[in-house]
């Protein structure tokens, strides 16, 4: 398929005026699901497609299995509805310079697959100071070639895309609870598998929407089954589990003095950093090697 097969969807719901979470009552499915069939992050399996077919073609006689196929604009004419707007010919509506977008499939092509899992997020909690967030998730590849990362937890929910370049991971997301935008780079080790992500998110991470920027790192806690809907149940119920951390004691004190430290021009008299930063592998490889939170 040369498009996102969530315009499609997007546009049958328009056609409708149907809610996601009816969808998904109406199917059966968690409705988190139907969220990333509609955002373009997964697209359903053969099973689940014939089941959706079969519910809208109730609704729309004129919808078959093979109109999923069709162009978004010829898929709107057949609905009856206004066509999408103008796209950009890149995968996933991700609008960056050609030469980043080619540098990140290339590493993908590559070593994609080393990305792909379950994961977890952890950084301070901006609302409650000396406290920390987990966000739980999955990164996965989609059918744009791109990786598709999904964070979050009962009130919060990140999704984007992940572009690796020169050992480095750099994400646009969106916060589709909040609908607001998000950016997160991080550093990497270089391994078969990579196991731990470290680096800053940048947000509006409060009530009163104030611009945040605080260390963030994101862990390896599980292997994808290459059952795709047995991965999305998975991480369904993930992103279930509480965002605030329960045990305190569970996050070794390297990893929490990582990720609150002290930074600004009285650190940086004492050979402290003067603004806030990530350093590259050293730091990180002993990150990898005291990490003894549980999973």
């Amino acid at each position: 398929m040369t498009n996102n097969f969530g315009e499609r969807l997007t546009l049958a719901l328009k056609a409708l005026t149907m809610s996601r979470a009816r969808l998904a009552a109406e199917l059966g499915v968690d409705k988190s699901l139907v969220g990333r069939w509609a955002s373009g992050a997964v697209r359903p399996s053969a099973h689940n497609l014939e089941r959706l077919t079969r519910l809208l073609a109730g609704k729309l006689p004129e919808l078959t299995l093979l109109d999923w196929e069709r162009e978004p604009t010829e898929f709107a004419a057949l609905l009856g509805i206004n066509p999408p707007g103008p796209q950009s010919g890149q995968p996933s509506g991700l609008d960056v310079p050609a030469e980043t977008l080619d540098a990140a499939l290339a590493s993908i092509r590559v070593r994609g697959a080393a990305y792909e899992g379950f994961w977890r997020a952890t950084h301070p909690a901006i609302i409650a100071p000396g406290r920390f967030f987990h966000q739980h998730g999955m990164v996965r590849r989609d059918e744009s070639g791109l990786l598709r990362a999904e964070l979050g937890g009962p009130d919060v929910r990140y999704v984007g895309s992940m572009l690796p370049i020169d050992g480095q991971v750099f994400v646009a997301a969106t916060d589709s609870v909040r609908h607001l935008p998000c950016y997160m780079i991080f550093n990497i080790v270089t391994m078969p598998k990579i196991v731990l992500m470290d680096g800053l998110l940048l947000t509006a991470g409060n009530a009163m929407r104030n611009p945040s920027a605080y260390p963030i790192t994101m862990e390896r806690i599980g292997d994808l089954s290459g059952d795709r809907d047995a991965d999305d149940a998975h991480a369904a119920e993930l992103m279930r589990l509480p965002q605030f951390v329960q045990d305190e004691a569970l996050i070794s004190q390297a990893m929490r003095d990582h990720l609150i430290r002290d930074f600004g021009p009285e650190a940086a008299k004492s050979g402290g950093d003067l603004l806030l930063t990530v350093s590259g592998s050293p730091d990180l490889a002993q990150l990898i090697a005291a990490r003894s939170y549980g999973s």
